[in-house]
């Protein structure tokens, strides 16, 4: 056998279980040799019957008085009697009729399972049983549970794992022998064995050390080779000049928050270094991001130097543009911006290409096709990035080849990140972070609906309505399929064109053609469009302020930071806006909903979701293969020093990248998928 063998070349694997298997991602015995389990249950203590507590136990005794009865059609409930020197105890399965036949009366077995109460009696439910005599597989170890679906249950995995381990001595050991040797980490190959058949807790806990040191260690590293190589490059120092800003802010129809003024200040005193800035500013809708953006933009046209400010769609392009123009006229700077986008006719891109490269000082605004252009970036100084969570090296490197230098980079987020991850795994960006928004925004308030509410939802949507605002409603799947639960656009679209007749519904997804996806959220913007039904397409987008109901059904399928980022659509206006989060049924909401529906700080949220989720969920955009922290917590100060202590020691020993094939690919996938790296 190999790794690259077909999973089905193992005895027991017939097609059904095969598309079972790759339903999971498992082709090959190597993808089943790394399907990790999600948890490990210690059964390796033998207790007597009689010291049995509840929870996890295992004991070694005889099976009898076995007897199966059926309930109903599709249940049927199989009973035994457990026993020992010191006690017995009742053992139930349910549907596993097969029990009646295979269990042997006069041999011994080890029995593993969870004792717990059950019909007013204490009973070990659907243990796990194996005969003394041969090596325990299912009981009376520490047991790997795996993730399952409906067809693919632990105990298979379990029972195939055992022919797929040896294999585990394939796994190449990818980390430089010092890392291994000064910081006692397990071999790769040993940490994978281990984690699906640990022998002890001990050597448990150092597989998971050394599965979550994978993780981390490449993405660090590659911020330190990144932030080492952005200070060897060469930025265009731009002056702070205080009449100019007092300016600015003077003309402004409000007041800067305090959040605003440090941030500002922040941003100044990196822009004044020939070092280049590499800053990221947090902030809720509402709070002053693009206002900070253009005051850092007009200190550098005002020395002639360019500006870029990149977005991630046509559509907010121009919005920017518009709300740019109105900052800037005051100062008599208006002239100076360009908008240039994809959509222009080619007569209008070149006069906007033309008057790019003639306007000292520009401010030129599109999406990433700006790079391409045609536009003279050599005396771009700042590039501001709206939204932008795979701003990489190709890119920075598109623009250090055209402008022969690299500029500042100023990046501008609603979706707040964590402080702890971005401290630990974005440790070459500077974190600024408004949290004050402005005195007209009123708190959105999140109500939960169960389905037994839903006529009171709809009542509230329609005098929203009624009174001339519009609606968002998000939808987690686009077509109705079998596992989409009537939670898809197609459903609830055609759900509302019936219940609101006299409103008119649009539809958005990714599916749609970018010209498509940029006509209905036109009419959206213009109030074409009454109510639209959309996936998470619509996260980040343009500014309606009209909008004041979010609607957003099977929320259990979106993180929490990706519901805030959603409810932030809606609240852009002095009018009371609401955020309505639809369940399937009339069950108890999970804890993190309660907690969403309580807290309007983002930042809070994406602590809490951090501390819920994991970091893999919180990372977002960056999950990208091998980056998915299914083990790593940042919380671990053992393992985030250890890692720290690692990179040190590889520039250290000055350890040379191409000498280790896999790593290079790991740091090099790391390097392009991390913000503004």
């Amino acid at each position: 056998m190999k790794l690259s063998d077909p999973i089905s070349s193992l005895t027991g694997v017939g097609a059904k279980l095969s598309e079972a298997f790759a339903l999971k991602g498992i082709i090959t015995l190597g993808d089943l040799l790394f399907y990790l389990p999600r948890r490990h249950d210690d059964y390796s203590h033998i207790l007597p019957i009689a010291k049995l507590r509840p929870g996890p136990v295992s004991l070694r005794g005889r099976i009898n008085n076995l007897k199966t009865r059926r309930i109903r059609r599709n249940l049927s409930i199989t009973e035994a009697i457990a026993s020992d020197d010191s006690d017995s105890v009742k053992l139930v399965w349910f549907n596993q009729p097969y029990r009646q036949s295979g269990i042997k009366t006069d041999q011994t077995y080890y029995i593993s399972g969870q004792y717990k109460l059950s019909n007013r009696h204490y009973s070990i439910i659907n243990p796990n049983i194996e005969l003394v005599s041969d090596l325990p597989l299912q009981s009376a170890r520490i047991l790997p549970v795996y993730p399952e679906s409906k067809t693919l249950k632990s105990a298979q995995i379990r029972r195939l794992m055992t022919n797929v381990l040896p294999l585990s001595s394939e796994i190449k050991e990818f980390m430089p022998d010092y890392v291994n040797n000064e910081l006692k980490l397990m071999t790769y190959a040993q940490a994978i064995a281990t984690m699906h058949y640990p022998s002890n807790l001990e050597d448990l806990a150092k597989a998971k050390l050394r599965l979550n040191f994978n993780e981390l260690f490449p993405l660090m590293l590659a911020n330190e080779l990144s932030t080492r190589d952005m200070n060897r490059n060469t930025a265009i120092s731009v002056k702070f000049k205080l009449d100019l800003a007092k300016t600015f802010v003077n003309k402004l129809p409000f007041n800067l928050t305090d959040d605003q003024r440090r941030v500002i200040w922040q941003i100044y005193q990196d822009m004044q270094s020939t070092k280049p800035m590499n800053r990221l500013v947090e902030g809720d809708v509402g709070s002053g991001k693009t206002v900070v953006a253009v005051m850092a933009a007009v200190m550098a046209m005002d020395e002639g130097y360019s500006v870029a400010f990149m977005a991630p769609t046509e559509l907010l392009a121009k919005q920017h543009a518009d709300t740019i123009n109105k900052l800037l006229t005051p100062l008599g700077l208006a002239d100076k911006l360009v908008l240039l986008t994809g959509s222009l006719k080619k007569s209008a891109k070149t006069l906007a290409i033309d008057k790019a490269n003639a306007t000292a000082g520009s401010l030129v605004i599109g999406t990433h096709s700006l790079l391409t252009s045609g536009v003279d970036w050599k005396n771009l100084a700042l590039l501001i990035i709206d939204e932008q969570h795979r701003f990489g090296v190709d890119q920075r490197m598109e623009i250090q080849k055209q402008a022969k230098h690299l500029p500042h980079f100023l990046s501008v987020t609603a979706t707040p990140i964590p402080r702890s991850l971005a401290l630990t795994v974005l440790s070459d960006l500077k974190l600024s972070q408004l949290k004050t928004k402005p005195a007209d925004r009123l708190d959105i308030l999140t109500d939960i609906i169960a389905p037994s509410g839903f006529n009171r939802y709809l009542d509230k949507l329609k005098t929203e309505l009624s009174a001339g605002h519009q609606a968002y409603v998000v939808c987690p799947y686009i077509k109705a399929t079998d596992t989409s639960d009537g939670v898809d656009v197609e459903t609830i679209a055609t759900t509302y064109a019936k219940k609101l007749p006299k409103y008119p519904i649009g539809v958005l997804h990714g599916q749609m053609s970018a010209e498509a996806q940029t006509e209905v959220m036109k009419k959206f913007l213009n109030g074409e469009i009454k109510v639209l039904v959309a996936t998470t397409v619509i996260e980040v987008g343009v500014d309606v302020p009209n909008a004041t109901i979010m609607t957003i059904y099977g929320p259990e399928h979106f993180g929490l930071a990706q519901l805030h980022q959603l409810r932030g659509r809606v609240g852009r206006s002095q009018y009371q806006s609401h955020c309505f989060l639809i369940q399937a049924d009339n069950s108890e909401p999970l804890p993190r909903l309660r907690e969403f529906a309580r807290l309007s700080d983002g930042f809070a949220l994406s602590e809490l979701d951090l501390r819920l989720r994991g970091p893999g969920a919180i990372y977002g955009k960056l999950q990208h293969g091998k980056f998915g922290f299914s083990l790593t917590t940042l919380d671990d100060a053992e393992l985030v020093g250890l890692v720290k202590q690692a990179v040190d020691l590889f520039f250290k020993t000055r350890i040379n990248l191409v000498n280790y094939k896999y790593l290079a690919q790991l740091v090099q996938s790391a390097q392009h998928i991390t913000y503004l790296n």
